[in-house]
């Protein structure tokens, strides 16, 4: 038996291949889309909050300008010394601290003012879009220009100015945004990896083993080890795993009745041959029987001959519905009561049997039909009838066994009724009916007469069910249509 592999001859036609390893299959493609719709969401947070962090970044150095600024002011009209000067301009990371209030301006310390200022920053009232518009671009452009940043000092009418350059706020945002990939990458991590373990665990592995189970009952699917044990539970999963080894099941039974139809039709081609040379011998020998000048001879032998000549078709009864249909019904208009008459003869029920047999059909009920497969839908019914009273309530004056073959028309539709005082059908065989090898009524049957009486009876265009009756027994009815009539075909006839 073939390997499902990768590279084998099945993967070359298209057919089914190994499972995909956990990274390579759905367990794989979650893990990556997790870990990138994570990284996705965490660029979505970080851009406004490196926008946040470069005003905070700015508004410490504001602050702590304002505070030295503050102090210097008061100490007014003293000039602070130059390396004073340069330790407050290096505290606070400036070029130069400019003190605003009342209109004035005055310069508190300076190192080496640039010639210009490539931008400035109003942190007053800064709109959320425009922050992140110059965060972005001092991020990735910046580092090399000349910043002018101020704002008010607390709740007072100062305002404090600086300025500095853009490369120590730049570093203090790449180191930021470092710290904060990092912190996003491990977020994503641990995510994916909860994802992963929780998703493969409830999804992934129940998953893997329905169609580890397809596989291999697609090697032997007559392996009954083969069929998938469901797993307990209650979600679709679950549900879909029952739903597999239920189907799988019923496949195996079916498979089992085609082998079985397949081992019968074997058989009864082997036997078939002699069967029917044995038949025609009896054939040659009836024939010989209509030339005996006798009454009673010349009563029964054309029966006789009827018989056997059906006997001769139904050799291959059973072939044909194990490899083949019927063949097409050759209709015509016929007396329904003469050939339920025929049935009767042929049937032969003992008149010491006890078992009355009722005909009540009209004589001028005509029927669209088939003769030869109406009459074997019908000896095949009341057949199965004698043989269900045969052992019922014998010696018991109380118990009714009769046989009703009744029959009437409604418009174009011949409704024919077989109904029997019997025992009635088991609830197996109500569950299978017209099923093959599984609807037999009685011990020993294969069931295979109502299933090839249901197909008779379909190929008409008809209908055949049991019906529910009040009584004990069983009923049956089957309902022929006639065919549609041509309407030039009937203005021709008319």
């Amino acid at each position: 038996m073939l390997r499902l592999t990768e590279t084998g001859p099945e993967a070359e036609a298209g057919g089914p291949t190994a499972m995909p390893h956990r990274l390579r299959g759905l367990s794989g493609k979650l893990l990556w889309l997790t870990m990138a719709f994570v990284m996705l969401a965490e660029v979505l947070i970080f851009v406004p909050s490196v926008a946040t962090m470069r005003l905070r970044w700015l508004q410490d150095r504001l602050n702590t300008a304002a505070a030295a600024g503050v102090v210097i002011d008061g100490l007014q009209p003293i000039e602070l010394p130059r390396n004073v000067q340069d330790d407050t301009l290096m505290a606070t990371g400036t070029k130069a601290i400019v003190l605003r209030r009342d209109d004035t301006s005055r310069l508190l310390a300076v190192d080496g003012m640039p010639p210009q200022v490539d931008a400035k920053y109003d942190l007053t009232d800064v709109p959320m879009l425009e922050s992140i518009g110059d965060a972005l671009y001092a991020l990735v452009l910046g580092g090399d220009r000349v910043l002018r940043v101020y704002g008010p000092v607390g709740d007072s009418d100062m305002i404090i100015e600086v300025v500095m350059q853009e490369k120590s706020l730049r570093n203090a945002m790449l180191a930021y945004a470092r710290n904060v990939f990092s912190v996003s990458l491990m977020i994503s991590l641990i995510t994916a990896s909860l994802i992963y373990i929780a998703i493969n665990r409830m999804m992934i592995r129940p998953v893997r083993r329905l169609t580890s189970s397809m596989q291999a009952f697609a090697d032997s699917p007559e392996d009954p080890a083969r069929v998938l044990v469901p797993a307990p539970g209650s979600d679709e999963i679950a549900l879909a795993g029952r739903h597999l080894a239920l189907m799988q099941g019923q496949l195996q039974r079916t498979l089992k009745q085609q082998r079985n139809l397949a081992d019968l039709g074997l058989a009864v081609s082997k036997i078939n041959h002699d069967m029917r040379n044995i038949l025609a011998s009896a054939q040659l020998m009836s024939d010989r029987l209509v030339d005996v000048d006798d009454p009673m001879v010349k009563g029964f032998a054309p029966k006789l001959v009827r018989t056997i000549d059906r006997a001769v078709g139904y050799t291959s009864e059973v072939l044909a519905y194990g490899q083949a249909s019927e063949a097409e019904p050759k209709r015509r208009r016929f007396r329904l009561a003469d050939l339920c008459q025929e049935v009767r003869d042929i049937l032969a029920i003992d008149p010491e049997s006890g078992i009355d047999f009722l005909e009540a059909v009209a004589v001028d009920t005509e029927v669209d039909a088939d003769s030869e497969q109406l009459f074997r839908v019908i000896h095949n019914l009341c057949r199965n009838a004698v043989q269900a009273l045969a052992n019922h309530g014998i010696g018991d004056p109380l118990i009714l066994r009769r046989i009703t073959l009744s029959a009437q028309r409604v418009g174009s539709v011949v409704a024919i009724s077989i109904d029997d005082t019997g025992p009635g059908l088991a609830a197996k065989a109500r569950e299978n009916l017209f099923t093959a090898f599984r609807g037999s009524a009685r011990s020993g049957g294969t069931g295979l007469g109502l299933a090839i009486a249901r197909e008779l009876v379909l190929a008409h265009g008809g209908t055949i069910a049991l019906v529910e009756k009040p009584g004990p027994g069983t009923l049956f009815r089957i309902e022929i249509p006639d065919r549609p009539v041509a309407l030039d075909d009937w203005r021709a006839r008319a």
